[in-house]
């Protein structure tokens, strides 16, 4: 027999798409309804058939946006030009799978699980083996689970790696084997936006204002609290990503991202999210049980911020000022220092025009690709100039704060040389000024306060008013 005669039975999670349609789901329903998640375990101790099945009738998923594995589709693509018969054969729900293969009209039929049955390993070859006959079809898929299926088959077609392939090698000869080679190291300090860390230097802010700069214990309790504030956000982001697939695959630049694209698997961003969190809590426990306290206050401001929050127009600008300002106020219980409203005053508000900044880059971009509407988000392109003033507006209001402080008492209790302070007021004033200059001009990145940390303007201005601060002691 030829291979044109012979079908060939092709799997879809991690093979045909980068995705598992089971998690995906499961994340889109968590989303919709945190408390699903007590639904999830009781069908779950049904079965996993039955799992799928009542995931599968709640929720939507665009199979239009989805990561395919491109080189497998290119050659599915010229099988079928060839005249070859193809089935979609996966342990997915049934509802899934034919969306999918009605999306890419490639497929003569379907064989997928279904309520009472999970089509999986040691089900899946047999079923092949009743319609097809032994080594009477060529099987594609990705995972250890496939290994029974790629015994029966005539030939095994691979993806994923060497591991894999060599995996299939013991069961099957005949191999076709589509490598996909990750960086994953790097895959996963993206995930866990290393870079978004410097945020998180807030935290030393309350010892630069209370004076305790150079006290080596409090600068030490510091730097565990930075690295559990840092630990404990990455899980949060990871968490988010998760949650937001959709609404990333939409985005010009956000599609990219580890869990979007495929590149790393969901299962392994659940394990990872929980490792992260408990580390995070582990360090956390070192410290004051008020620096706790902030960073549960923290994680479950953060969580409602994933779910619902953001999608809410102006409330998740005041929720992500709050968050800013949380760090400072992390930083003060880190060490037991009390934080003056003089220092509340002046965070609310500048980091509530950052935030403005950050979503009104956001939505500069979505208009010059010609969009109306921000995805999974609640602005339209028109709120661009009532953000931009509400933006201005807030950052001028903290430089208003700021001045009315270099004129109270505290101040001249504080400081020996107050005077000192006026240079931090210019270069405040300058650098909000310059922030959204440059936001005008589609120069920012999309987040701020990175923007600020590689900005060797904005860091020189930061160094200053450190400088200046000192000096002013």
């Amino acid at each position: 027999m030829t291979s044109a005669t012979i079908p060939l039975c092709v799997d879809l999670d991690g093979t045909l798409t980068r995705t598992d349609f089971l998690l995906e789901s499961f994340l889109v329903l968590l989303k919709q309804n945190p408390l699903a998640l007590f639904l999830c375990i009781a069908w779950a101790l049904r079965g996993k058939a039955h799992l799928k099945e009542q995931i599968a009738k709640r929720v939507t998923i665009d199979v239009g946006v989805l990561p395919y594995n491109t080189q497998l589709v290119d050659y599915l693509r010229d099988e079928h030009s060839a005249g070859r018969t193809l089935y979609l054969c996966t342990a997915s729900n049934q509802r899934f799978a034919s969306q999918v293969a009605e999306h890419f009209g490639l497929f003569k039929g379907v064989l997928a699980s279904t309520a009472d049955h999970n089509l999986i390993g040691r089900n899946k070859a047999d079923a092949l083996v009743e319609q097809f006959g032994d080594h009477g079809f060529d099987y594609c898929g990705d995972a250890l689970a496939d290994v029974p299926v790629w015994r029966r088959a005539r030939q095994a077609i691979v993806v994923g790696d060497k591991h894999m392939a060599a995996a299939a090698r013991k069961v099957n000869q005949a191999i076709i084997f589509f490598e996909r080679k990750r960086q994953f190291i790097p895959l996963v300090l993206k995930e866990m936006r290393v870079h978004q860390w410097v945020k998180n230097v807030l935290i030393f802010v309350p010892l630069l204002t209370a004076h305790k700069f150079t006290d080596i214990h409090a600068l030490i309790a510091a730097c565990v609290a930075f690295a559990s504030f840092s630990l404990c956000a990455s899980s949060v982001y990871l968490l988010n990503d998760m949650l937001d697939l959709d609404a990333d695959r939409r985005h010009a630049r956000k599609r990219s991202r580890p869990f979007a694209s495929g590149n790393l698997s969901l299962s392994f961003g659940i394990v990872m999210t929980v490792l992260l969190l408990v580390a995070g809590a582990g360090l956390a426990a070192l410290l004051p049980w008020q620096f706790g306290v902030v960073l549960a206050g923290y994680l479950a401001v953060t969580v409602a911020y994933s779910f619902s929050l953001k999608r809410m127009a102006l409330i998740d600008v005041f929720t992500l000022a709050c968050l800013y300002t949380v760090r400072v106020i992390a930083g003060g219980a880190a060490n037991d220092i009390a934080l003056s409203y003089w220092l509340i005053l002046f965070c609310v508000p500048i980091f509530l025009s950052l935030a403005m900044v950050k979503r009104y880059v956001e939505l500069e971009s979505i208009l010059r690709l010609g969009k109306m509407e921000a995805a999974g988000r609640g602005y339209i392109t028109q709120d661009m100039s009532i953000l931009r003033s509400f933006g201005t507006s807030s950052a001028y209001l903290a430089v208003l704060v700021l001045a009315l402080y270099l004129n109270s008492p505290e101040l001249k209790a504080l400081y020996r040389h107050p005077q000192m302070m006026w240079a931090v007021f210019a270069l405040t004033l300058y650098w909000v000024s310059r922030i959204w200059m440059f936001a005008f001009r589609g120069q920012m990145h999309d987040d701020p306060i990175v923007f600020a940390f590689k900005d060797r303007v904005s860091c020189g201005v930061i160094g200053l008013c450190g400088v200046c601060m000192v000096l002013a002691i």
